[in-house]
């Protein structure tokens, strides 16, 4: 049984899910974006563990419990900053869903939720990070054991409209 993929436009801290993929920074310790919406709808409890977590490398993911999301876990990943293009950014950013997949399915949850990794402020062409959203995730499929929704739960209807586009096609 091979996962399916839907697209969302909804606020990702409202979702039942087994995990919510947090874009977040080096530092884990919240920003701007989702990474401020999660830490705010998670509460206090989220920093108090990702202060233990020592920082994420970019491309890769750790996890924690979602504390008051409605939902199991919180796996937070670091996107690249968009610097052109040719400082590694799309492996970078492969990376990031591949790492997220590979924690989730590790914890055995059956659906994970992704906001658009890096296409806020850390300025990743839109077109280009759902190219590579959807492409690597559907190369993952095989490899998952447990996760059987994924969701890519967008902030705008243009975001919405792309990633629909790219299924579609």
């Amino acid at each position: 049984m091979q996962a399916t993929l839907r697209v969302l436009c909804a606020d990702i801290t409202t979702l039942s899910v087994s995990a919510i993929v947090n874009a977040a920074n080096n530092s884990l310790l919240g920003g701007g974006g989702v990474d401020g919406a999660i830490h705010s709808a998670a509460g206090p409890l989220l920093l108090e563990a990702c202060r233990h977590l020592d920082g994420c490398e970019t491309g890769s993911a750790k996890v924690t419990a979602a504390y008051r999301l409605p939902c199991e876990y919180v796996i937070h990943t670091v996107g690249p900053v968009w610097q052109g293009g040719e400082r590694g950014e799309a492996e970078l950013l492969a990376s990031c869903y591949r790492e997220c997949l590979r924690e989730a399915d590790k914890r055995a949850c059956r659906s994970v939720a992704f906001p658009a990794i890096s296409c806020g402020v850390y300025g990743y062409p839109k077109q280009a990070a759902t190219d590579i959203a959807i492409d690597t995730v559907v190369q993952m499929l095989p490899d998952l054991r447990h996760v059987a929704e994924i969701i890519f739960v967008c902030f705008s209807e243009t975001m919405e409209r792309l990633y629909q586009q790219r299924l579609a096609g």
